[in-house]
């Protein structure tokens, strides 16, 4: 392989390196149920807060429902990190066709 090529990879590993970290290191948010439950997560998909309105359920009764909805809102912040991770990560691999194993 031709040494420029080589560094250029080099550097696009690099800037990809430092765009994952920073998107690891940004802060999500899902909710579901008119905002009843909200959840917190980082890039890493790690759970930093949950916030439920309690006002919103009648505990034990709506306990299926409180499930559900935090649930839901889990899955629309996972949702918005994937997106974003794409969004973010996509540009360092649009444009290489088979180069994509490389990084």
């Amino acid at each position: 392989m031709n040494p420029d090529m080589v560094k250029k990879l080099q550097q696009m590993q690099k800037e990809m390196q430092k765009a994952q970290k920073e998107l690891e290191e940004s802060i999500f948010f899902g909710q579901a149920g008119g905002k009843t439950v909200e959840v917190e997560f980082n890039g890493a998909k790690e759970m930093q807060k949950i916030s439920i309105d309690r006002e919103a359920f009648d505990l034990p009764e709506d306990l299926e429902i409180l499930e559900d909805t935090i649930t839901a809102a889990v899955n629309d912040c996972m949702k918005k990190i994937d997106e974003e991770t794409k969004e973010t990560l996509g540009q360092f691999t649009q444009g290489l066709g088979g180069m994509q194993g490389l990084l």
